[in-house]
């Protein structure tokens, strides 16, 4: 059950750029429809996919590592048991505020680790959904 009040979830939407993990060349998967969507509505998209050169006009870089822009929020399109690995990219960035888990990814432990480096996390919960409903 997700936990994450209004209030924060507000202030996480609040930021400009999303690293998107898992972000997909091809239209109809939610994986690119909803980073498009956050496209569409302001937002900075970072795709993070390692089997696509361009995505939406930007660079695919191949990992959060490879990324040289500053990143607000890393929002993940991965199955759950690659959020640990995701997460030690996170943590190994200064920048990172908040780490988002779409629709039916969770990893408790990889939260309970974000949250002690002072990173907001979001489980399974869709960004976009999440948007439409606060803004």
């Amino acid at each position: 059950m997700a936990t994450e009040s209004d209030a924060t979830l507000r202030q996480i939407l609040e930021y400009d750029t999303v690293a998107v993990v898992g972000c997909s060349t091809t239209p109809g998967k939610a994986a690119h429809d909803i980073p498009r969507y956050l496209v569409d509505h302001g937002y900075d998209v970072i795709p993070v996919n390692p089997f696509a050169d361009e995505i939406f006009g930007r660079t695919a870089y191949d990992s959060l590592t490879d990324v040289p822009d500053e990143i607000d929020i890393v929002d993940v399109f991965r199955p759950s048991e690659e959020v640990p690995g995701i997460l030690d990219e996170v943590l190994d960035r200064a920048d990172v505020k908040a780490l988002w888990l779409q629709l039916d990814i969770r990893d408790e432990d990889a939260a309970k680790r974000a949250r002690e480096a002072g990173i907001e996390v979001v489980q399974d919960r869709c960004l976009k959904v999440e948007h439409q409903r606060l803004d």
